[in-house]
């Protein structure tokens, strides 16, 4: 082996190196403005005598236009098609009804399904995806996001370690080993391996990564340690309380068959009982716009707002079961569906003078009203110390009533356009959802996969053709793709490859791993492989994670033929151990994740520290075991 001399442009590269990383881990600017700094850092030094090889000053901005970064951006549009259509929202639901409202629950739901979809997909794709339906958990279960999308995004890294598909490093590799036999005899000759023969492996890894949340998730994650309250219907209750002084809450009520109530209208139970019932399960449909004169019938649920005694006194009057939590009614009273909506009628309306009942309210509008705000004086069905019950259904509106209803957000932008009404509320999700596009974006969402597993097409090219598609069907306007885009996230990336490319061209890669090399000359075998797997560790941190098996990969055979191991054992090393990057969010999915969840440097150093460890000696075992 040829000894790599030192040269003063590695000695550029390195203290670019050592500049970058006090820059993300000191914050002193944002992260993806450092990464643009270090850019033009790169370019400009790229001019000077001597530095040539640091940049291509004709390639310098390439990065923006590679496979990952096109991926990326495509991955995002994809999975923002997917989520307008409602699905993704269809996806938390289940899993909080799988899994709950507490963390200690959601997480190895969240992570393992990512962690399996990974294998297959690439892991920033299977992240991205999930992107949007962890948010919506979070703001549904009350668990912080930065809490959740931590352990997805880590358990998306080491999924990518489960099949010979699922990273670059892995895809990569039997070209590698091809390329390696080459050179040597045929009785060392590396066998390539199969599509599955990781996934011990890589199993391992992602379950060691779920329990490592699991028992330590409390103090190494960052945000609140608690366990989240259930987000559905809590809101509104707490919402009643605060600023109306109503003091209820959301139940869920079960009604059986033979009970007295069947045959009653909803109207005459709430007037007569001081509740609100504003939604109703019968026959496997849930409805919040059910006339208030229709009558019940069972076995049915009710979703009925009001005093917890007064709901307890009704439900025991007409052997009627509360629920312990909303079970049925839990997407319909999640905070990205519903909620709270505060509507004035304006002196121009041509409901002054008419009653809610008169108007058909709730069938008409899909708005089921809670109370009347008239003046100083809060008129409602709730009792409380101030004021008596008021039979609301057959008051008429005036001027300047504020209406205080529940609402589904959709229909509540529908009401933004209508004249009668006067929308006060503006704190809620005012996107169009687009339900009715659902076929073409599952479609298109499934041709890409299908490219990227069952064709030698480029990934960003699959991806595009998925994005393309929804763009051409709506599924999404071009407008809105240009918005589900993370631009900070591409910036960080793009601008971070020149210095990646500058560590190898210079041949500082090179260099570090030979000093490595020599410093472990002589000793055993196991002690090599687990120095090769810190190196390949450290080089992914610093540059891409295909280029550092691209160089580590023929350092290792060379050593585990030169020392009597199994260069086979130590090519696969590299490959799984470049996917080992937790430390810094220099890797794709760790760029994903810091934006929305306001990660900070320091977050994933702490976080991350401990996880590298635990992926180095879980990795090595497992290889030693399995082969």
């Amino acid at each position: 082996m040829d000894v790599v001399q030192f040269t003063a442009e590695m000695v550029v590269v390195v203290t670019v190196l050592a500049f970058t990383v006090f820059l993300f881990v000191s914050e002193i600017i944002r992260i993806d403005l450092a990464a643009i700094l270090v850019l033009v850092i790169v370019g400009i030094l790229s001019y000077l005598p001597g530095l040539g090889n640091l940049a291509d000053v004709s390639q310098l901005f390439d990065g923006f236009a590679s496979n990952a970064v096109i991926s990326i951006i495509a991955v995002m549009i994809v999975g923002a098609g997917l989520d307008k259509t409602g699905i993704m929202n269809k996806v938390a639901a289940v899993i909080l009804k799988r899994g709950g409202t507490t963390e200690g629950r959601i997480v190895p739901i969240v992570s393992g399904t990512v962690g399996v979809i990974s294998s297959f997909l690439q892991n920033v794709g299977a992240a991205a995806l999930f992107l949007p339906v962890v948010s919506r958990i979070s703001a549904r279960s009350g668990i912080p996001l930065g809490r959740l999308l931590m352990p997805m995004g880590f358990c998306a890294i080491l999924g990518g370690t489960m099949t010979m598909v699922g990273s670059s490093p892995l895809i990569l590799l039997n070209d590698l080993i091809l390329t390696v036999n080459s050179g040597l005899p045929s009785g060392q000759q590396i066998e390539p391996f199969g599509l599955f023969d990781v996934t011990p492996i890589g199993a391992a890894l992602v379950l060691s990564g779920i329990a490592y949340f699991l028992l330590l998730g409390r103090w190494v994650l960052p945000g609140s340690t608690g366990e989240g309250a259930s987000g559905e219907g809590r809101g509104t209750s707490e919402y009643l309380t605060r600023v109306y002084g109503l003091k209820t809450d959301v139940f869920e009520v079960m009604v059986p068959e033979g009970c007295k109530l069947v045959g009653q209208t909803l109207a005459d139970i709430n007037n007569e009982h001081n509740l609100h019932i504003i939604s109703t399960y019968y026959k496997g449909k849930a409805s919040m716009m059910q006339v208030l004169l229709a009558r019940i019938e069972a076995p049915c649920r009710l979703a009925i707002i009001g005093k917890r005694s007064v709901v307890e006194k009704f439900t025991a009057q007409y052997g009627l079961r509360i629920l312990p939590e909303l079970d049925i009614f839990a997407e319909e009273f999640a905070p990205t569906n519903a909620g709270i909506a505060e509507i004035v009628i304006p002196p121009d309306s041509d409901l002054a003078g008419k009653s809610p009942r008169d108007l058909l309210l709730r069938k008409t509008y899909g708005l089921s009203l809670l109370a009347i705000h008239r003046g100083e004086e809060t008129l409602s069905l709730v009792e409380t110390p101030e004021h008596t019950p008021t039979k609301i259904g057959v008051v008429p509106f005036q001027t300047g009533d504020m209406l205080v209803t529940h609402s589904r957000w959709d229909n509540l932008m529908r009401l933004k356009r209508d004249r009668n009404f006067v929308v006060v509320t503006s704190d809620f999700p005012q996107e169009e959802m687009r339900p009715q596009k659902v076929i073409p974006a599952l479609l298109f969402f499934l041709l890409s996969l299908s490219m990227i597993l069952f064709t030698d097409v480029r990934l960003s090219l699959c991806l595009l053709t998925g994005a393309v598609g929804m763009l051409l069907t709506k599924v999404l306007t071009i407008d809105e793709a240009y918005e589900s885009v993370g631009w900070n996230t591409v910036f960080l990336l793009a601008s971070l490859i020149p210095l990646g490319q500058a560590v190898q061209n210079t041949g500082t890669a090179e260099w570090i791993a030979q000093a490595i090399i020599t410093a472990l000359d002589g000793w055993p075998i196991w002690a090599l492989q687990a120095g090769v797997a810190i190196l390949a560790t450290a080089f992914s941190l610093m540059m891409s994670n295909v280029g550092a098996t691209v160089l580590l990969v023929p350092l290792a055979v060379s050593i585990a033929i030169a020392a009597g191991g199994d260069p086979a054992i130590f090519a696969l090393t590299v490959a799984i151990s470049t996917s080992n990057s937790f430390i810094i969010p220099t890797h794709q999915v760790n760029a994903l994740i810091m934006g929305p969840a306001g990660y900070k440097v320091t977050d994933f150093v702490k976080t991350g520290g401990l996880m590298t460890v635990i992926f180095l000696v879980v990795s090595l075992v497992m290889l030693n075991l399995v082969f």
